[in-house]
């Protein structure tokens, strides 16, 4: 839809600052509530089948029955609509939805404050500032446990029996908890489907990184469908092979490559730690099928010489 410049120009012909448009009572602000308005009586016309005044209405078993109020509440703060009425009570408008009182996208900045750590008093004392709209903290609650319900569907929800890869790692957070913030150890679970779709297959949140934490995971895991994994890709975490096979005895578990080179730095000086790890970053490469991977050889040949420690077997897998 097109919308012809002159109507533009003639809407703005008394504008002279910002508040003119987008203040509390801007421009843009009654546009909306008068296009609103007009959708819905436009839709209640077809709901009615005749035009307003129109003889046709006469005796047709339905007729306009007045306006009734509603408030709308969203990042324009509070707007008051008059929601077109039908006899029979059985038009309902879509473009704002029966018993619907908040705008859309409303919700959504209720969830992104509330996912940042703000609490009930904290959203509610925001979307005043900010959007001049009084909402309860009853409200919030409410819009917030909607999503919650929709998380716990989510984390529940049933696995495939087979992927060839997972990506298992914690990763430290600051997290309000009471008031406080501390810093807590978010455990997620990554793979890689049959189809070779990446999936989240789940977040956990723990006080620190543990072994004893991931054998829960895994078997939450398994407890959710999964029969077999084909490679576990993890960190260094004394113990965490053990509670993976512990589970599922025939995962190959493999040192995550970025593990791995930063594991064997630790056997370089500071000095050479750059040239060595744009080195292991080569060699680590993926390569095509059968081909020969070159610098390895020449890391083995060059490099390895000025590094013995690297040679040692424990460097090599990134365990003791």
């Amino acid at each position: 839809m097109t919308i012809d410049n002159e109507l533009i120009d003639n809407l703005l012909k008394d504008y002279k600052k910002p508040e003119d448009i987008i203040g509390e009572n801007g421009l843009l602000k009654q546009l909306t509530k008068q296009l609103l308005e007009r959708a819905m009586a436009a839709e209640l016309t077809d709901h009615v089948g005749y035009e307003k005044h129109d003889a046709a209405g006469h005796k047709s078993g339905n007729s306009r029955n007045g306006k009734s109020a509603k408030t709308l509440k969203g990042s324009f703060g509070t707007m008051p609509l008059e929601i077109p009425r039908d006899r029979n009570g059985t038009f309902e408008p879509q473009i704002i939805e029966k018993h619907q009182t908040r705008f859309t996208g409303f919700d959504q900045n209720i969830i992104s404050l509330y996912a940042r750590g703000l609490s009930t008093r904290e959203i509610q004392q925001h979307l005043e500032e900010i959007y001049h709209v009084e909402v309860s903290p009853a409200l919030i609650s409410s819009v917030t446990d909607e999503v919650i319900e929709e998380v716990k569907t989510w984390q529940n929800r049933q696995l495939d029996a087979v992927y060839p890869i997972m990506y298992l790692d914690a990763i430290q957070f600051k997290v309000r908890d009471g008031g406080h913030v501390r810093n807590k150890a978010i455990y997620l679970a990554i793979a890689i489907t049959v189809t070779g779709m990446k999936e989240v297959l789940g977040l956990w949140i723990a006080q620190t990184e543990g072994a004893k934490f991931w054998l829960q995971v895994v078997t939450e895991l398994k407890n959710r469908g999964v029969k077999d994994i084909f490679i576990a890709c993890v960190d260094g975490l004394k113990g965490f092979p053990e509670a993976i096979e512990s589970v599922f005895p025939q995962t190959e578990v493999q040192l995550c490559i970025v593990h791995l080179v930063r594991h064997s730095l630790n056997y370089v000086g500071w000095k050479q730690r750059k040239e060595v790890a744009a080195d292991l970053r080569r060699s680590t490469a993926p390569r095509p099928k059968r081909k020969p991977n070159k610098d390895w050889l020449t890391l083995a040949s060059n490099g390895m010489r000025s590094f013995p420690p690297l040679q040692s077997p424990g460097a090599a897998t990134g365990r003791a």
